[in-house]
């Protein structure tokens, strides 16, 4: 029998991973990495001195199409497979990452005309300079009473699609009439390779306020917002959303040829990268939670309800695998703090002894944390260097109490670790408090397979066992699961996302479980931590506000 593989995109911050996977297995057969060449526009749109204003985060969709067909040739070439052997492409990408486009599909910056407004550009997932648009949009529909705002823990966040849409409207106006449409990136992939606009319930659940049993807000909401807004959705948007694990359509002849595959080749409706890796690990009952632990962490938990539960950040059906519930909860920072410790707080000497032995700055202060019991640093942390989304608040920032002549690195670095697990275990408690009891927890992303003593204090702390995903590439495997789904039992897919987690997913010998004497000293250590969080986060104590406010 001839062997079946799928590919699947991982369209991330800095780059896009391709893999070619064995449906029969999952086996990752090829893997390449490709960097977008502009990375992130955060200061000066390519090629012009026109600076980019506060909380601007913009991309350059070429670089999207570039690295697309240099890392899908790339496996096709290093795997020997031929193409006919390939029946499915799935795709995951960044959001809310979107962007105005003309009828034919193209970019508004991708036209001499429009090169020089930024608006024109891709805005980036953490573009956050919509907030004005956000905060309006929030107190116009708790003012309203919309029922969509309590999906979303009572409040959308800059970083979505709408107050994206509503900023160029206020601020470009031009670009909201010249655009034909507004699309996620991930869509937007689809539609380059496709020639078919397919939005995606994933990408329009979570990013984009809809709901499969009540749509989009009404016309009277987008109104209230702005007259202009009125018929946003039919004019600028699309009403019709299809479901994840599905067909968007075949390859495109043009992209068949440029990415050396066949004509016709399946195409899955797009996902989001976070959401992606759900099926990879194999969780797809409820009450499994999923961690994706990289800059951020982003949680993911199956429920076969829907609640509105305080501190969650969204809730959608259908939006990662059918007839489920998939809840979003999230850390602002996890990666990124660790890196900004390590970047800008470690000493010359711990620096050099790290080069002397041939490790990294990382691998010297976990070997110097492993050494210290838990509580033995004398320090607790609030793990809110970019925020709490639990809280819902943006203006809180991070705080490490107990600090002395006598603290050394590895003892504010072990202690920036248990803040981000007791972070986590504060939102498993809001999922029980809520009503879903979180029975099963995996991880995986780049902090789950480097760092041991990391994942060691999360089993500690939430006293629960955790099982680490064994793909380096996790949503990248997602996303060709989808594509196998997408392909069909015809094509020698499979019928359903579920059944393709089934028999692709990976998940790791590696389990890390909870160390009796240890979870006791966390238990007592996570009870401050929640003392702290309410003492920072009282409306009537704005010290952390007045000091960004200092701060600007």
């Amino acid at each position: 029998m001839t062997t079946r593989y799928t590919i699947g995109l991982d369209f991330g911050t800095l780059s896009c991973r391709a893999v070619l996977v064995d449906i029969s297995n999952g086996d990752e057969i090829a893997t390449s990495v490709k960097e977008y060449e502009d990375g992130v526009i955060d200061k000066y749109l390519p090629g012009s001195n026109q600076p980019l204003g506060k909380d601007w985060a913009l991309q350059n969709p070429d670089n999207y199409l570039d690295v697309l067909i240099s890392t899908v040739k790339d496996i096709m070439q290093t795997s020997g497979v031929d193409k006919s052997q390939v029946i499915g492409i799935g795709i995951d990408f960044t959001s809310c990452t979107m962007m105005p486009i003309d009828k034919e599909g193209n970019v508004l910056c991708q036209k001499k005309k429009y090169q020089d407004n930024p608006h024109a550009w891709v805005k980036l997932w953490k573009h956050h300079a919509a907030w004005p648009e956000a905060d309006k949009l929030n107190q116009i529909a708790r003012k309203r009473g919309e029922r969509f705002i309590k999906r979303f823990n009572n409040g959308v966040s800059s970083e979505w699609f709408i107050p994206k849409v509503w900023q160029i409207l206020n601020e470009a106006p031009d670009i909201y009439q010249d655009a034909y449409k507004f699309i996620e990136a991930a869509d937007w992939i689809v539609l380059k390779m496709t020639g078919k606009e397919v939005r995606s319930s994933c990408t329009s659940g979570y990013k984009a306020m809809w709901s499969k049993k009540e749509g989009f807000p009404s016309t009277s909401f987008f109104k209230a917002l702005d007259p202009r807004l009125e018929h946003v959705v039919t004019e600028k948007m699309s009403t019709v959303i299809h479901p994840v694990g599905t067909k968007a359509g075949g390859l495109t002849s043009k992209f068949a040829k440029v990415m050396g595959l066949e004509p016709g080749t399946a195409v899955a409706v797009g996902m989001i990268d976070a959401h992606v890796a759900v099926p990879a690990l194999n969780v797809t009952h409820p009450n499994e939670m999923v961690m994706i632990m990289g800059t951020s962490t982003c949680h993911i938990v199956l429920s076969d309800k829907e609640r509105f539960i305080p501190g969650i950040s969204s809730v959608v059906e259908d939006a990662i695998l059918p007839g489920i519930y998939a809840y979003e909860a999230g850390q602002s920072a996890t990666g990124d703090m660790f890196d900004w410790f390590a970047r800008e707080c470690v000493p010359a000497h711990y620096e050099k002894e790290a080069r002397s032995r041939g490790i990294n700055i990382h691998q010297l202060l976990e070997e110097k944390a492993l050494k210290l019991q838990p509580g033995e640093s004398g320090l607790l942390a609030l793990d809110w260097w970019n925020g709490s989304r639990l809280l819902s608040n943006d203006d809180l920032s991070g705080a490490i109490i107990g600090l002395s002549l006598g603290t050394k690195p590895e003892a504010v670095y072990r202690s920036l670790i248990e803040a981000t697990a007791f972070g986590t275990r504060h939102i498993i408690e809001s999922f029980q408090n809520g009503g879903i009891d979180i029975k099963v927890l995996r991880a995986c992303g780049g902090l789950s397979l480097k760092n041991n003593m990391l994942m060691q204090i999360y089993a500690d702390v939430t006293n629960m066992e955790i099982t680490v995903g064994r793909s380096l590439q996790t949503p990248a495997l997602g996303s060709a699961m989808y594509g196998a789904a997408a392909a069909g039992i015809e094509k020698g897919g499979y019928g359903s996302i579920y059944e393709a987690s089934k028999r692709m997913s990976k998940t790791s010998q590696i389990c890390y479980r909870p160390i009796k004497e240890n979870v006791d000293i966390y238990h007592e250590l996570y009870s401050h931590y929640k003392d702290l969080c309410i003492f920072f986060s009282q409306r009537d104590n704005p010290l952390m506000k007045v000091l960004r406010q200092f701060k600007n």
